[in-house]
């Protein structure tokens, strides 16, 4: 029970309350929807370029991690979040979407922290056995963030403006800055931290994972086998985060006809879902290496889980019910967490930790490229096609990704 009491616990803690921040003032756009595209008189087409700028912005993630690797976790996370948080205030200054696209873009930028950052902390605070629970609980920070959203959001622009609801969630952001710099601090200098529980943490890394104090080599990272086997599954999978984000409470208004105060009850659900999927991934890794499956393979066992799960999500475009929909939609968040957790955290068993913040930018820049075609596709056709077929190609993608999972990705050699 003590190794759970431990401050690497505490540290896991304070930055998945870093990524509940980082997703709240990205999901506040979403949710503040359909109060600003009427009051900019703004198209369901311009709305779609706006969400493509932010996603243009978060591809240039290998350069935000790759200043994360050099600069420290620890002040790189802080300059990164302190930019989105004052960036996030900037969009109530908004007067039309050229604008807002402008802001979207570098609050994506800046927002790329999160997964590099993130995983960074990881891969120094925790043995190699307890690394999908870390990573996993760090990981319910955005769907806590997008859980909070609606009704925070909801509450703002129905007793403000939808611009004071930015300023509230810049200003969140800005908290969280202030307590990363008074608490956080590395493994080898923490002075809170005793030497029983550095010495379980160091000891429990993987001797080929320690890495050097070098500049991560971007060449070779792209030409390895295994930096493919995580990043291609990252493109065909994330779309469906997209979808989550950026589009589930305009289908909600436009098809299923919620309100403001609907969105605010119910959009909120598929990110509780997401948040048990964020547990359930790493539960399912557990359960397979406890049946004999090594690390790698227990992890892509619990990826095929999810993408399985992502089957049922097809049927959400032809159901009558509402409350149906809202369940299907649900499931999606719980199934891609399940599986994108499990993908994310790979990364630190696969490479060394100089090179996983870089690693993990370029595997995020991957992620959000599939996510920009798919805004942007979704936001030129959807008023033709609707969104019955993109709930199938969502199930279908997520499949896809598993079968490049398990033909892609190599055993490290002591494994």
């Amino acid at each position: 029970m003590r190794r759970f009491l431990g401050l690497r616990w505490l540290t896991i803690a304070l930055i998945m309350m870093g990524a509940l921040v980082n997703f709240l003032s990205r999901q506040t756009l979403s949710i503040a929807a359909p109060t600003v595209i009427a009051n900019l008189h703004i198209t369901t087409q311009q709305y779609g370029w706006i969400t493509s700028a932010f996603q243009g912005g978060i591809m240039l993630q290998p350069v935000v991690g790759y200043i994360i690797d050099i600069l420290g976790v620890k002040s790189g996370f802080a300059l990164f979040a302190f930019l989105w948080s004052v960036i996030c205030m900037a969009h109530g200054l908004a007067t039309n979407w050229q604008i807002l696209a402008g802001l979207r873009g570098l609050l994506g930028f800046a927002e790329g922290a999160f997964s590099p950052g993130g995983l960074k902390v990881v891969s120094e605070w925790f043995p190699a056995k307890e690394r999908g629970l870390a990573g996993g609980l760090y990981n319910i920070g955005p769907s806590l963030g997008s859980m909070i959203a609606p009704p925070l959001v909801a509450w703002a622009i129905l007793n403000y403006s939808w611009q004071a609801s930015f300023v509230i969630v810049g200003l969140i952001s800005l908290v969280w800055v202030a307590l990363w710099l008074a608490f956080y601090r590395p493994v080898l200098t923490h002075p809170a931290l005793s030497d029983k529980e550095r010495d379980y943490i160091l000891s429990g890394q993987e001797g080929f994972l320690q890495g050097q104090d070098t500049k991560p080599p971007i060449l070779s990272i792209l030409s390895r086998r295994n930096f493919w086997g995580i990043a291609l599954p990252r493109f065909l999978t994330d779309p469906t985060w997209g979808m989550l984000s950026f589009w589930v409470p305009l289908y909600l208004t436009t098809v299923r006809h919620f309100d403001l105060k609907a969105i605010a009850l119910y959009a909120w659900m598929p990110f509780l879902a997401a948040d048990l999927g964020c547990i359930f991934g790493p539960a399912i890794v557990l359960f397979l290496q406890k049946r004999g499956l090594d690390l790698i393979d227990a992890r892509r066992g619990a990826f095929t889980v999810g993408a399985l799960m992502m089957i049922g999500v097809a049927f959400t475009g032809v159901v009558k019910d509402p409350m149906v929909a809202v369940a299907l939609i649900s499931l999606a968040g719980f199934a891609h967490q399940t599986l994108s957790v499990t993908m994310i955290t790979m990364a630190t068993d696969l490479f060394p930790r100089n090179e996983v913040g870089t690693v993990a930018g370029m595997a995020g820049t991957c992620a959000n490229l599939g996510i920009l075609i798919f805004t942007f596709a979704l936001g030129q056709r959807v008023d033709q096609i609707g969104y019955t077929p993109v709930f199938v190609v969502l199930a279908v993608l997520d499949i896809l990704a598993a079968i490049v999972a398990w033909t892609v990705i190599r055993k490290p050699a002591n494994v």
